[in-house]
């Protein structure tokens, strides 16, 4: 069970839907804030959820309540550069739990993980979608209704195809 974007657009077994990327397109990455969302090939490492705005939870993948002082370190000068991190956190990171729902799930793309370099590109993550598909600063992002679809029937063995 594989997902592949392609043309702003997610597939997953016969589900073919919408989706929103970075705001330069699908390409090589070169660098941190570049809104390039990176061409390749990736597993889903883990899921990240709100556990007060997402019920009934089911995935086969590992997954994990967001907490309110959670984020995701996007600042090249920290030894924590593309990890999870908590807040206050002294270095640039993107925060986890928001007021809008594009974090409500959020699947975490192993992009840049192993071994992580310093100004690559960070927080690469499948997640919701604004209203209007906005782009985004490099992540897929798609409809609340069919990630939560998605989480249901990926794995381990997941691969996600960006062209």
């Amino acid at each position: 069970m594989h997902i592949y974007i392609k043309n702003k657009k997610l597939s997953i077994n016969h589900y073919k839907v919408k989706c929103a990327v970075g705001k330069r397109g699908i390409g090589i990455k070169r660098r941190e804030g570049d809104l390039i969302t990176p061409k390749g090939k990736y597993k889903i490492k883990c899921i990240y959820y709100r556990k007060d705005r997402v019920t009934n939870f089911k995935s086969k993948l590992p997954k994990f309540p967001i907490l309110k002082d959670m984020g995701w370190c996007d600042d090249p000068a920290s030894k924590k550069y593309n990890k999870l991190v908590k807040f206050p956190y002294q270095f640039r990171a993107e925060k986890f739990y928001r007021k809008d729902n594009v974090y409500d799930i959020v699947l975490v793309l192993n992009y840049n993980l192993n071994p992580i370099i310093k100004s690559k590109g960070s927080a690469i993550f499948i997640h919701i979608a604004k209203k209007d598909y906005k782009n985004t600063a490099g992540c897929i992002a798609i409809s609340k209704r069919y990630l939560k679809k998605i989480v249901k029937i990926i794995n381990k063995k997941t691969i996600v195809y960006i062209n």
